[in-house]
């Protein structure tokens, strides 16, 4: 049973980093450690601030649409 759920964790894991969906933890933790005094934003925050910050980028080809 561990071995199931060991290999469930490691594709848990994967499908996250993959889709970025872990992306608002390792901002909230980076937060927690270099800033303290700061308050994390929400997860609808950080999501809408991601997109405008990706939106405005200028880079030719960046997005695909």
């Amino acid at each position: 049973m561990s071995a199931v759920l060991r290999v469930g964790r490691q594709v848990r894991w994967y499908v996250r980093e993959l889709t970025d969906e872990a992306a608002y933890d390792r901002h909230v933790a980076h937060l927690r450690a270099a800033h303290p005094e700061t308050c994390a934003p929400s997860r609808r925050e950080f999501e809408r601030m991601r997109t405008d910050r990706q939106e405005s980028d200028q880079r030719p080809g960046f997005r695909c649409c």
